[in-house]
């Protein structure tokens, strides 16, 4: 008889194990998820980002992915399409510079990340109702391509604007 109530404890407590098994492993999970949260928000409060316009290889990597999937657009040189503030007959805007002389250097890295990852999303990163011919490039590039399409992009602009835009970076991100 007692070695029956000890075999069936032990049957009893083998599935409460593998559950505590997986808690621990789904808890580990879960802390390992929040740690890279952590780390990336603090670089973002730190005014740090993950586009680094002084990291030659990401600079490098950026200009050749710019290069394959921006230029189209965006133009070679970063110098956006022609009358790039005028309405085209469709309605919509063509696609302006990302040299210092068009506006991409007035948006935080956010901003200029999830333009280039998901598009012109309107109500998030355009008016309300906008269309845009800016395609979203979340299923075409992986996140590092994009931050280093954009280490490329702000490479080319001035110290003083790369100084503004880190600013409003850094601010965006304090909210």
């Amino acid at each position: 008889m007692h070695e029956e109530r000890n075999e069936i404890a032990t049957q009893d407590s083998a599935p409460s194990s593998a559950v505590r098994n997986r808690v621990g492993v789904g808890l580990l999970a879960a802390s390992f998820a929040f740690l890279v949260g952590a780390i990336v928000v603090a670089l973002f409060q730190e005014g740090k980002t993950l586009a680094d316009p002084g990291n030659p290889e990401q600079v490098a990597r950026g200009k050749a992915v710019y290069a394959q999937h921006c230029a189209a657009c965006h133009g070679a040189r970063l110098e956006g399409q022609p009358n790039w503030q005028e309405k085209l007959p469709s309605g919509r805007m063509p696609a302006p510079p990302h040299d210092a002389s068009g506006h991409t250097w007035h948006h935080p890295d956010s901003v200029l990340f999830g333009i280039t990852k998901y598009s012109l999303v309107p109500g998030k990163y355009a008016p309300p109702k906008y269309e845009s011919d800016m395609p979203a490039f979340g299923g075409k590039l992986k996140d590092e391509e994009i931050w280093a399409v954009l280490a490329y992009i702000k490479s080319s602009w001035p110290n003083k604007i790369r100084e503004a835009q880190r600013e409003m970076t850094r601010n965006a991100a304090r909210r």
